[in-house]
């Protein structure tokens, strides 16, 4: 391991270097491959360094731990250091673990209801209300992909973009069946009723990550409809985007532009294509994914969210919190951590493993 972080922080060092020489600045394709790589590597160079120090420290301490005036004092600053050093050699295992590289890319979110008829399409709207303030509090922008209202103030299915450096490693784990139990405004009889959403996440694909043959997709527009087929646009702006190969087929219509519609839906065509082959490769690789799309049965779940109790359960990592109220504002840290280290526990298991069968 620590031949490995020698190497990554002289990697570091060039690269603090390289972003200071005029031909790099002139040049923004590097500078930017640069800039990135850099920041991706602070993190653990700076720990590095803090663990080297401590081994340092721990030294001296021992060096001194036999004085009559300063054993005592050196004793205890090395039974510390100790301490430390445990600690910061599990943080850079966690640091040195393989990276997505699909991480630091911008996130597509849809959501769409599942069973529960209009109580679903609400709680459709609920999440979307969620994941909105999550991102705003992170300092991320979301930009509206597809909408489809429903005349309750829920949504069928709707979708959007969180933009922001790593921003699908924020909000990849909350793919999945989401399930909520609480009485519907609809309900007379003050009956808890079921219902589901289910949400899938995906990384932005850049032109460069998928390779599109516009001969394979068909483009169609037409007039934009609201709910229930009540006319909002006078004018064809409404695209309808078919990949043939495939049979994927992505409808927007939330612009009063053409062209911007366009632009959309060719940029989740990408990001889908790309997560099919993502899928392929993990399938080949068997890979165990925290977050799983299911069907949106309401016996498939990633989290409930239970409104008598005020409870939110993630099933995965069986993880309970009793803020509702604050989940629903946008809280989500709590569970995004949680998910986020027993994700990296067992990539440190797999490790593990390799590393006693090896």
């Amino acid at each position: 391991m620590l031949d490995k972080l020698k190497k990554l922080e002289e990697e570091y060092n060039a690269l603090e270097a390289e972003l200071g020489d005029p031909a790099v600045l002139a040049d923004a394709a590097r500078f930017r491959e640069a800039s990135r790589r850099y920041a991706e590597l602070g993190e653990v160079v700076r720990t590095f360094r803090e663990y080297r120090k401590a081994q340092e420290d721990l030294e001296q301490a021992r060096e001194l731990a036999g004085d009559p005036e300063l054993g005592e004092m050196a004793r205890e600053e090395a039974a510390e250091l100790e301490v430390k050093l445990t600690e910061l050699e599990k943080e850079l295992e966690v640091l040195l673990l393989p990276r997505d590289p699909a991480d630091a890319k911008n996130a597509i979110v849809e959501i769409r209801a599942g069973a529960g008829g209009q109580e679903a399409a609400l709680f459709a709207g609920d999440l979307f209300e969620m994941y909105t303030r999550y991102a705003e509090r992170l300092g991320y922008q979301v930009e509206m992909l597809e909408s489809h209202p429903t005349d309750l103030g829920g949504f069928s299915k709707v979708s959007f973009m969180v933009k922001g450096p790593g921003a699908y490693g924020v909000f990849k784990y909350e793919s999945g069946v989401h399930r909520v139990q609480r009485v519907p405004a609809t309900e007379t009889q003050g009956r808890i009723h079921t219902s589901t959403a289910t949400v899938a996440v995906l990384p932005e694909a850049e032109e460069s990550d998928v390779e599109l043959d516009m001969n394979e997709v068909r483009i169609d527009v037409m007039r934009a409809s609201g709910p229930g087929g009540q006319g909002v646009n006078t004018t064809d702006s409404a695209v309808r985007v078919v990949h043939e190969p495939t049979g994927i087929i992505i409808t927007i219509q939330d612009s009063r532009s053409q062209i911007k519609n366009r632009e959309k839906a060719l940029a989740i065509l990408r990001s889908r294509l790309l997560e099919m082959k993502r899928a392929e490769e993990e399938a080949a690789l068997r890979a165990n994914r925290l977050a799983q799309i299911g069907t949106g049965e309401r016996s498939e779940k990633i989290r409930t969210y239970n409104f008598p109790q005020s409870r939110v359960t993630d099933h995965r990592i069986h993880f309970t919190t009793h803020n509702l109220e604050g989940v629903l504002a946008g809280e989500l840290d709590e569970l995004t951590e949680a998910l986020k280290k027993a994700d990296q526990e067992r990539m440190l298991g797999e490790l593990s493993g390799q590393a006693q069968n090896a």
